[in-house]
């Protein structure tokens, strides 16, 4: 496994990844795969994200194949500089419950660390996902709040917990 910071090369591994994830857990992302597909040039739209160099898209290949995903945005806010977060994170079923998530959770950490003024990280996580909360609250993330019908999809309401890591 080799667990990288993405970029614009990486545009179509990482596009392919994200319609698996928005396809295989819709009820953990707040995109959807109709919205992502519909884009105009979905391709481009997700090279230029990737090229926004203040947030850190990490994916983690396995026999040259991108399996993982999880990006690390840090705020840019004045008041909110201490502040960093984890989104759309992914792992196919194939690769789940062999340490790929930490390790990329982990790397986001030890990249958070190394800037300037972060003290601690935010997710957040569908309260049904009981395996991803047991790994966040393993690796020393605890929950502080709960958002009640935080998503909406296809009629159906998921409850997301809140979660921290201080630094």
């Amino acid at each position: 496994m080799e667990v990288l910071r993405l970029d614009r090369s990486h545009a179509e591994d990482y596009l392919r990844l994200r319609l698996e994830a928005l396809k295989t857990n819709p009820e953990a992302f707040g995109a959807s795969y109709e919205e992502t597909v519909s884009r105009e040039n979905p391709v481009e739209h997700t090279a230029a994200r990737l090229d926004e160099r203040k947030n850190f898209t990490f994916g983690a290949y396995i026999d040259g194949t991108l399996s993982g995903m999880l990006v690390l945005v840090p705020e840019t806010a004045e008041k909110m500089m201490h502040k960093a977060s984890i989104f759309g994170m992914y792992v196919t079923p194939d690769h789940r419950d062999k340490g790929i998530a930490r390790t990329m959770i982990k790397k986001a950490i030890l990249q958070a660390g190394k800037l300037k003024g972060i003290e601690q990280i935010n997710l957040t996580v569908v309260t049904i996902n009981v395996s991803a909360k047991r790994l966040y609250s393993s690796i020393g993330f605890h929950t502080y709040g709960m958002e009640k019908r935080a998503i909406k999809y296809k009629g159906e309401y998921f409850d997301e917990e809140y979660m921290v890591l201080f630094l």
